[in-house]
């Protein structure tokens, strides 16, 4: 696949990713306090199933992982907010087997190739395991935003939340800059602004 097609479909990941972002945070800011609608894992969930894709068409074992371990929590909040069941049949079984289908689909066409992933002369073993922290701190506020909703019955973003996500923000970004990744960059260049001024609205929002 020509790498144009290839940044096409991660710029476009990135793009609905910040995207849902930026509808939350308008929400937030016009409301007061910290919201999740259920557009926000919607789109979080078209992204992931795209970044996937994008991850696997660069070799890049970091943003697979990170996309693995997130995916089916978007499922989740969806299922909790009660729009998971919205979703026709079909698509929904497509959606919860897509990260495994693709991975056998690759190796049994001989594409899938963990020397291809493990051992890419593109990134050297210390920027591996720096996008491998990246993406587990990043990936880290969806497992603590999960366990936390879960505990409240319903879909929540706390503050630990934001906390995780500005952390494996900057870790991502400074990867991002090591490996030559403007998809990487430009996403949470722009993240990084809104999870700190959803910070800034929940400490209020918590005084109040």
């Amino acid at each position: 696949m020509s790498s144009w097609l290839v940044y096409t479909i991660g710029f476009f990941a990135q793009l609905l990713f910040s995207g849902r972002s930026v509808f939350q945070w308008i929400l937030s800011e016009k409301s007061k306090k910290v919201l999740t609608p259920s557009l926000f894992w919607q789109l979080s969930l078209i992204a992931s199933f795209l970044m996937f894709l994008y991850g696997y068409l660069r070799s890049d074992f970091a943003i697979m992982l990170g996309q693995a371990l997130t995916y089916f929590i978007y499922i989740r909040n969806l299922q909790l907010q009660g729009e998971w069941i919205k979703i026709h049949k079909y698509l929904r079984f497509l959606l919860w087997i897509f990260p495994v289908l693709i991975v056998i689909l690759g190796y049994n066409n001989n594409i899938y190739d963990a020397d291809r992933l493990f051992k890419n002369e593109d990134i050297p073993f210390w920027l591996l395991m720096l996008g491998i922290v990246s993406q587990v701190v990043f990936t880290l506020r969806f497992i603590y935003q999960w366990i936390y909703s879960e505990k409240h019955k319903e879909s929540l973003l706390p503050l630990g939340f934001w906390l995780l996500s500005f952390t494996g923000s900057t870790l991502i970004i400074i990867y991002s800059i090591y490996r030559a990744d403007p998809v990487l960059f430009a996403g949470h260049a722009i993240g990084i602004v809104m999870y700190a001024r959803n910070m800034v609205i929940l400490r209020r929002q918590l005084r109040s």
